[in-house]
C-alpha cells in the first residue's frame, strides 16, 4: 500500500492512499507480467506486432526473469520502441535540450501532446539513452479500455487521471492527483510527464490547459512562486514531421463541427494502434528550461487566476519557441495562402509528397471537401503561427 502524510495549511495531517492511481511496484512487476501475457487479447498484440511466434515465445521466456520496472523497460520496452516506432513508422529520432537537465534531479515534464502513446513512450526512450531514470506517466482513465492495457502501462510507471467525475469526486481526485505528482517530485525524486490538455491536439494548436495548473496547485502548501518552483515545471515540444493519426484528427473535428461527434473508446483504441504504425517521418523532442526563477516573478500578479494565466503563458511560449518546424508545416501555409512565400524551406519533391497526402485526406475523410482541405492544412499552419509569434 503506498500512502503518504501531507501537512494542510492549517497544520493538520491526514494520511492518502494513493493505491488507485499508482504505478506497479517491483515486487508487483512480475504477477501482472504474467497475467498480461495470458491475456488472450493480448496476445493478439503480441501477433501483430511480431507477426513470428518464435520471436513472442523468446520474450515469454525472458519475463519469468524480470522482477522489476527497471528490467521491464531496459531489456524489452525500449528494444520495442527502437524495433517498432523508431525503425518500423519514423524517418528517424533527434532531440535538443535533454543535455541541460540534471540527471539526478527530478523535473515535472509539461510537452504538448499529438499521440496517446508515442509522446510519452519516446520521451522516456531519449531519456534512458541521456542516463536518467524513466518517468512516471499520466495517463486517462479512459484509456483503460481493456484489462491488457491497464497491465501495460501501470507496468511502464503509468499513474491513472481519473476523468468525468461528479463535481465532488472531481474535485477530490484532482487533490489526491496533485499530492500524487508533488510527492513523486519532491519527496521521492521521480521525474514525471503529463501532457499540457487533455486529450490530443487535433487543429495542431497546442495550448496549456489552466485548469492543468489549477489541479498542480491544490497540493501547494506555500506561496505559488515556491510552489510551482519546488515542481521544476520543464516545457516539452514533441514536433512530428507527420501528424499523427491526421486524418482520423481532421475526420474527428469535421464530424465535431457538422454533427455533434462523440468519441468512443473504439476510436481511443484506433488511435494507439494507428498511431503505432503509420508513418511519422521525423521527429523532435525538445526539452526547455525549468521553470522556476520566473515563478517569483509570476506570483507578483494579483489574482491567481492571473498568476495560472501568466504561467500557461510562459509554459506555451517555450513550447512554440522550441518546436521544431518541418517543410510540411511550411508547404501547407503556402498551400492554404495561395502564396510563394516559403519555398526556400522546402524542395518540390517535398511539395509533391505534402499535396499527395492532402488528396489522399479529402478523398478518404467523408464530408465537404473544401472544409476538410482547410482543416487539413490548418492542422500543419497553426505550429508555424505559434512559433513566429513566439520568436517575435
Amino acid at each position: 500500500m503506498l500512502s503518504l502524510r501531507v501537512n494542510t495549511e492549517k497544520g493538520m495531517v491526514h494520511k492518502l492512499n494513493f493505491d488507485d492511481i499508482r504505478p506497479y511496484n517491483d515486487s508487483e512487476v512480475n504477477h501482472y507480467l504474467q497475467l498480461l501475457f495470458k491475456d488472450e487479447n493480448f496476445q493478439h498484440i503480441l501477433q501483430f506486432i511480431f507477426n513470428d511466434q518464435e520471436k513472442i515465445e523468446q520474450i515469454k521466456l525472458m519475463i519469468d526473469h524480470i522482477h522489476t520496472v527497471k528490467d521491464l523497460q531496459h531489456k524489452i520496452v525500449y528494444q520495442l520502441v527502437d524495433d517498432l516506432i523508431l525503425k518500423r513508422s519514423s524517418d528517424g529520432l533527434t532531440s535538443s535540450g535533454i543535455e541541460n537537465l540534471d540527471k539526478n534531479t527530478s523535473y515535472l515534464f509539461i510537452s504538448n501532446h499529438r499521440d496517446i502513446i508515442l509522446d510519452s513512450a519516446i520521451m522516456n526512450y531519449l531519456i534512458v539513452l541521456e542516463g536518467m531514470n524513466t518517468t512516471e506517466i499520466a495517463i486517462g482513465n479512459n484509456l483503460m479500455i481493456e484489462k491488457w492495457i491497464e497491465y501495460a502501462v501501470k507496468l511502464n510507471r503509468a499513474f491513472v487521471v481519473h476523468r468525468n467525475l461528479p463535481v465532488r469526486e472531481l474535485l477530490m481526485a484532482s487533490k489526491k492527483l496533485s499530492e500524487f505528482i508533488r510527492r513523486n517530485i519532491t519527496l521521492r525524486n521521480n521525474s514525471v510527464w503529463i501532457a499540457q490538455r487533455e486529450g490530443r491536439t487535433k487543429d495542431g494548436n497546442d495550448k496549456t490547459q489552466p485548469a492543468l495548473l489549477k489541479m498542480l496547485n491544490l497540493s501547494n502548501i506555500k506561496e505559488f512562486g515556491e510552489g510551482f518552483r519546488e515542481l521544476r515545471i520543464v516545457p516539452l515540444s514533441i514536433s512530428y514531421e507527420i501528424e499523427p493519426c491526421g486524418f482520423s484528427k481532421v475526420a474527428e473535428l469535421y464530424k465535431k463541427q457538422t454533427d455533434g461527434f462523440e468519441k468512443t473508446q473504439e476510436d481511443d483504441l484506433r488511435s494507439m494502434g494507428e498511431g503505432l504504425v503509420r508513418p511519422k517521418g521525423r521527429i523532435h523532442f525538445a526539452f526547455g528550461e525549468p521553470i522556476t526563477s520566473q515563478t517569483d516573478l509570476i506570483a507578483r500578479e494579483e489574482t491567481i487566476s492571473t498568476q495560472i494565466e501568466k504561467l500557461a503563458d510562459h509554459i506555451d511560449h517555450q513550447i512554440y519557441g522550441n518546436f521544431k518546424l518541418w517543410p510540411n508545416n511550411y508547404i501547407a501555409e503556402d498551400i492554404l495562402n495561395n502564396t510563394s512565400r516559403n519555398t526556400k524551406h522546402y524542395t518540390s519533391e517535398q511539395f509533391k509528397k505534402f499535396v499527395s497526402m492532402l488528396i489522399e485526406a479529402v478523398s478518404l475523410i467523408p464530408g465537404d471537401a473544401e472544409t476538410i482541405r482547410t482543416m487539413f492544412l490548418q492542422m500543419y499552419v497553426n505550429p508555424l503561427i505559434n512559433k513566429r509569434k513566439a520568436t517575435d
